[in-house]
């Protein structure tokens, strides 16, 4: 599986080599762009960066869900602003237990008189309206409901990120085996040790205190069918449930 990481400022292809200059961390839409493979094979996108420019994060965006392959984004630390975007291109969104998400409005400077600044202020609820249109693809809340979190400057850590739609899971999380059978499953547990036991067999010149014996065996059966008669008896879990003379706009 390909990884491509976004890391560091969200910048402008233009921008790149003048942040690489002062060796300022970021990615550019060309970068990630450059890593998309040609056979449209799996692809992991990790995620660290607190945005940059709102054009740029778009672009990544629509690049990520216009391939054709399955695209996985985690966010390993932080997925702020225009990183946010990102994060939301997933066919899968994972976040790390200690990671945060960030959403609020986007900003800009603006030089001129009140004229340009009622202007500037009209095409930064219009970016507001287009961005808004990626977190509510994801979650499935309303444009207004987004708009009024971007307003707040809403901040999620893992757990909140899944239960507002924001990602379908975290990262690391133990493994639970689900099941659809019916026939008696081994718990783990049971398994385990009888793999530990199946070691411990002796070889052909095994004396006889080496060996296992009977009554060993009948209470390692007795251990197994009482932890499979437990497993029937508790529910098994479901499964979690799985966006001119402007200076450039922030994000």
């Amino acid at each position: 599986m390909t990884t491509i990481e976004i890391k560091g400022v969200i910048v402008m292809n233009d921008y790149k080599e003048v942040y690489d200059w002062y060796g300022i961390e970021c990615t550019s839409p060309n970068e990630v762009i450059n890593q998309l493979p040609t056979d449209n094979s799996a692809i992991e996108i990790i995620i660290n960066s607190g945005g940059g420019h709102v054009d740029a994060g778009n672009e990544i965006y629509a690049r990520l869900k216009a391939y054709e392959g399955e695209v996985t984004t985690n966010t390993y630390s932080i997925a702020a602003s225009a990183a946010s975007i990102i994060a939301m291109a997933g066919d899968k969104v994972l976040i790390s237990p200690t990671a945060q998400l960030m959403i609020h409005n986007v900003s800009g400077l603006v030089d001129g008189d009140y004229r340009a600044h009622t202007q500037e202020a009209k095409v930064l609820e219009g970016y507001n309206k287009a961005i808004a249109n990626a977190y509510t693809l994801k979650t499935g809340k309303t444009e207004e409901e987004i708009l009024q979190m971007m307003n707040d400057e809403t901040w999620l850590n893992a757990n909140e990120a899944v239960e507002k739609g924001f990602a379908d899971g975290v990262l690391f999380e133990n493994k639970i085996q689900y099941v659809a059978s019916s026939y008696a499953i081994l718990p783990n547990e049971a398994i385990n040790k009888a793999r530990l036991m199946m070691k411990e067999q002796p070889s052909a010149t095994s004396t006889v205190e080496d060996k296992v014996t009977k009554t060993d065996l009948e209470a390692f059966k007795n251990e197994i069918t009482n932890l499979i008669n437990q497993s029937k008896q508790e529910p098994t879990p479901e499964p979690a449930q799985p966006t001119n003379k402007r200076k450039g706009f922030l994000f």
